[in-house]
């Protein structure tokens, strides 16, 4: 893989976040996946402050390859703090088209599978909202893979037809989620039916048109059903397999290396780089 596709996300190492953005910088790679949180969160930065932290990341000779934020404390189909979230959305997009990547990553929520389930229309109205912002303000949002079936997403986009809704195509976490959910709903976790339904590597097939970004993840479910996130290639993820999808289906964005767990980041995502340039 071309260095100039991959990118690391900045609070996964750490450290003060400018202090990470060098680090990563050093590796030579293309990108810097930036958390859109304090210090770079919307409410922190004035438009001004967005300009310098672009013109900073290009003096690294990098770009930003997208900002994160709802890592599951939002959802869009339950009614409680609805309204709320919809508004930070907003803000969010805003951001994301003043940094100049265009691409806000999210968990939007748990999408119900059923149409008739009134946690869809608000999930739909919700979306349709934040698709219409993203239109006037040049960026979109891009849904994270994990808690439904790669399915149950396009269906999501394809319903409301806008190209302001899109993928960030995160296969670890169609692993992690099943076993989650199967724990929450104190079922026990079947690796194939799961495996089948989740489709961590071919749901590529499903959602490769719409993916604009990418999570670099690996993970694996214990005998006992606990999931477990592990470094980059060590675990059930057909990395090859996967990027060969998604280059057929002519997506040509980032790969940003996400890394949330372990004793030494540094090292794990520094690796992880060298994983995937040898793809």
């Amino acid at each position: 893989m071309d260095s100039a596709r991959i990118a690391a996300k900045d609070n996964n190492l750490r450290m003060d976040r400018y202090e990470a953005m060098e680090i990563i910088a050093s590796w030579g790679i293309g990108g810097v996946h930036i958390t859109a949180r304090d210090p770079f969160g919307p409410e922190q930065l004035s438009k001004q402050d967005r300009r310098k932290l672009v013109r900073h990341v290009e003096s690294l000779g990098m770009t930003i390859s997208a900002i994160m934020r709802w890592g599951g404390e939002v959802d869009l189909a339950e009614e409680e703090g609805w309204e709320e979230a919809i508004e930070q959305g907003k803000a969010l997009l805003e951001l994301a088209a003043d940094l100049e990547c265009g691409i806000w990553g999210a968990h939007v929520g748990v999408m119900p599978w059923e149409t008739d389930d009134p946690g869809w229309e608000r999930m739909v109205r919700g979306m349709a909202q934040l698709a219409e912002h993203g239109e006037q303000v040049g960026a979109c949002v891009a849904i994270e893979t994990g808690p439904e079936p790669p399915r149950i997403v396009r269906r999501l986009i394809e319903t409301i037809g806008s190209e302001a809704i899109r993928v960030n195509y995160d296969p670890a976490n169609l692993v992690i989620w099943p076993a989650l959910l199967a724990r929450k709903r104190g079922e026990q976790y079947d690796r194939d039916r799961a495996w089948e339904q989740y489709e961590p590597v071919e749901g590529a097939e499903t959602l490769g048109e719409f993916v604009v970004h990418c999570h670099a993840k690996d993970a694996i479910v214990r005998c006992d059903g606990q999931y477990q996130e592990v470094p980059l290639g060590t675990g059930w993820i057909d990395f090859e397999r996967w990027v060969s999808l998604l280059d057929e289906a002519g997506f040509d964005g980032f790969y940003a290396i996400e890394r949330e767990v372990g004793d030494d980041p540094v090292r794990d995502i520094r690796e992880a780089v060298e994983f995937l340039r040898g793809l």
